[in-house]
């Protein structure tokens, strides 16, 4: 039998629109056969929606589920506001939600998970909703934040509804704090975060080539003042410090008191908390980011139905 490799379960995946578990079970059952196991998927009837798969899901929701000391963040794409703005629509994302919530939060096992609404698996539920709604839909992204004693505080920007929206912010505080409290400042953390994108915790935690990369064009800069090697490398030094101050949550001047930095402004919520308190990790999705939309041209669509 042959090996079902993850390439083989994206690429039918991709060609047909079924559910991530549908397509493996239909090369499990075909022997990875491609275009058996496409039309095993059309037999069944799960590939309906196979000719809406190739149209961008850029568009849909963010959802946000938590129980205190966890948390979880995901996003379900559609093609089309409209269709967020649908009440079945936004039922789906928070049930997923709700659903990730009792998983470890990554996409493959919120696929699989089974779905209360319907019976079957989130993968299948989506599956079906693409059929009745008429758009293309996809889990696409997921994250999810814990503590052992403390929050994770959470944040919906551009809210349509209770924990749905257009972004959304996980923020996890370790603390044995007043929990009340305590989400309080978390929140208005996840706000900061959600204004300021920060690329890391702090600047010890930034990704390596990320600042390399930075470094190399501070360099590249600093050299066209024709300054000696020695001056331009305490000129980078400086750039780099800024830079890291910029990117780094603790060390940006927080959104609510451009007077404190994040790390003075939790420094000084600890008072009210009653017990220290440490940022332990941090989450943000933006719907779409990173999706290529298709550019369409409106006039040319406009003359193409006046034709016919």
């Amino acid at each position: 039998m042959s090996t079902i490799t993850a390439a083989m379960v994206k690429e039918l995946r991709e060609k047909t629109g079924a559910g991530m578990m549908d397509c493996k079970k239909a090369l499990g059952e075909t022997n990875g056969d491609m275009e058996a196991a496409i039309d095993w998927l059309r037999a069944k009837g799960i590939a309906k929606a196979d000719k809406k798969s190739g149209r961008a899901a850029a568009e849909g929701l963010i959802g946000i589920a938590s129980s205190g000391t966890k948390a979880v963040v995901i996003e379900l794409n559609s093609e089309t506001d409209f269709v967020a703005r649908n009440d079945a629509f936004q039922d789906l994302v928070r049930g997923v939600a709700g659903v990730a919530l009792g998983t470890d939060g990554s996409v493959e096992a919120i696929s699989a998970a089974n779905y209360p609404a319907t019976g079957k698996s989130v993968a299948e539920s989506i599956t079906d909703a693409i059929a009745t709604i008429g758009e293309n839909m996809a889990l696409r992204r997921s994250a999810m934040l814990s503590v052992e004693d403390g929050v994770v505080a959470t944040y919906v920007h551009n809210s349509v509804a209770d924990g749905l929206g257009k972004l959304g912010v996980l923020v996890a505080l370790k603390s044995t704090g007043d929990k009340d409290a305590l989400n309080a400042i978390g929140r208005q953390v996840a706000m900061h975060i959600a204004a300021t994108n920060p690329l890391a915790i702090r600047s010890t935690e930034v990704d390596p080539a990320v600042a390399e990369r930075e470094r190399s064009i501070f360099i590249e800069q600093s050299r066209a003042s024709g300054k000696p090697d020695n001056i331009i490398e305490k000129m980078v030094d400086g750039r780099m410090r800024k830079f890291f101050e910029e990117v780094a949550l603790l060390s940006q001047a927080f959104v609510m008191n451009p007077d404190l930095t994040v790390e003075a402004a939790v420094k000084e919520a600890e008072k009210t908390v009653g017990a220290p308190i440490e940022v332990t990790g941090m989450a943000r999705l933006l719907l779409g980011e990173g999706v290529e939309k298709e550019e369409s041209d409106f006039a040319a669509e406009v003359a193409a139905v006046a034709k016919g």
